[in-house]
């Protein structure tokens, strides 16, 4: 739903020259009804982005105080990596909630006959996360058909398996470049906007896998998903001056096409390494289709959270996600512990102190 404002206790105001604002936006758009016993008039600023509704209760052309005026503020989000998966889900979640949505993808036919055709509220692009210039016309897009950009999600990436030894040094850097230099592209291009807005969000889509790499045969895109975290972390600090939040999301296991679609296999496998092959296994023939997150109602979650005054750096999506994150935690709690005493007698001695 929409938040909601309520303003108190306003002097007279004629309906005909109310003005609406949307940041540094004005409209006039007061028309009263033309029914003569209708007591309440609708005005709808002519907005084609944000669309705000204001409906005042009136009598004989006139508001006296004390009486309320209520606004609707509909949200616009920018989805990337949006034709399949956890982006798919958010975008038909959000359209169904009323918020206007621009998705991206490289492919904008699949996009389309994923989500639909453009409307009034919803715009399909297509987009190169690995191009600046494309990013940059992306977000110009979105800005020109909804005048404005409130939550952005960096949720396009893919799934890399194989060993370290035989993930070939392109490879790897093809999964850093869609997974960690693809966000970092977006961030650049959206944060003059949220920066002269004074608000935003940013979500970065990671991975359990990013908070926990003990996974055989996913060190790459392990690799891509810490640096997203580590990242996300200190653009949290960065930002948090401009009022602009941002959350960093890990999900466990969900049932979307991730270990089919968007899973890369190793080009060169070496034979030796029988754990990477029986890891990469049961990931496509046991997991997959059996994963117990439901991706509509993570999307959910995405939504609840772009409405917190205070919303999380850190989501955690799942409970397997759950599990391996308090594990995680233990076992560096139990490392902590192990070593204290050698590890923290490490300062300089008084008199070793220059």
């Amino acid at each position: 739903m929409y938040p909601i404002k309520t303003i108190d206790n306003l002097t007279t105001v004629k309906p005909a020259i109310l003005p609406v604002k949307r940041r540094t936006h004005f409209f006039h758009a007061a028309q009263p009804c033309n029914c003569l016993n209708c007591t309440s008039i609708r005005l709808i600023a002519a907005n084609t982005a944000f669309r705000q509704t204001v409906i005042l209760d009136y009598q004989k052309q006139q508001i006296k105080t004390p009486f309320k005026m209520i606004i609707m503020k509909k949200k616009v989000w920018l989805v990337t990596g949006a034709s399949k998966g956890l982006g798919l889900s958010l975008v038909k979640a959000l359209l169904k909630n009323g918020y206007a949505v621009a998705a991206t993808s490289r492919n904008l036919s699949e996009l389309e006959a994923a989500a639909g055709p453009a409307g009034k509220d919803f715009l399909p692009l297509a987009a190169d996360i690995t191009s600046e210039e494309s990013i940059r016309k992306a977000i110009d897009q979105t800005l020109t058909y909804f005048d404005g950009l409130d939550v952005v999600v960096n949720n396009a990436g893919y799934g890399l398996t194989g060993a370290l030894e035989e993930l070939s040094d392109e490879e790897a850097r093809q999964n850093f470049n869609i997974n960690v230099f693809g966000s970092l592209n977006v961030i650049r291009k959206v944060m003059p906007i949220f920066r002269q807005q004074k608000s935003g969000h940013i979500f970065n889509i990671s991975s359990i896998g990013g908070f926990t790499g003990a996974f055989p045969g996913f060190g790459i895109y392990c690799a891509t998903k810490f640096a997203v975290q580590g990242f996300s972390e200190s653009l949290a600090a960065e930002v948090k001056p401009f009022g602009v939040h941002v959350t960093v999301v890990s999900p466990g296991y969900f049932r979307t096409s991730f270990l089919d679609a968007s899973l890369g296999l190793p080009e060169d496998p070496i034979e030796a390494y029988q754990n990477v092959r029986a890891s990469q296994d049961i990931h496509q023939n046991s997991y997959n289709g059996n994963q117990q997150g439901d991706p509509e109602k993570a999307a959910l979650v995405l939504i609840d959270v772009a409405g917190q005054a205070q919303p999380p750096i850190h989501l955690f999506l799942g409970q397997d996600a759950y599990d391996l994150a308090e594990a995680k935690i233990r076992a560096i709690e139990e490392d902590l512990e192990k070593m204290r005493t050698a590890a923290t007698a490490t300062a300089f001695d008084n008199q070793d102190n220059p």
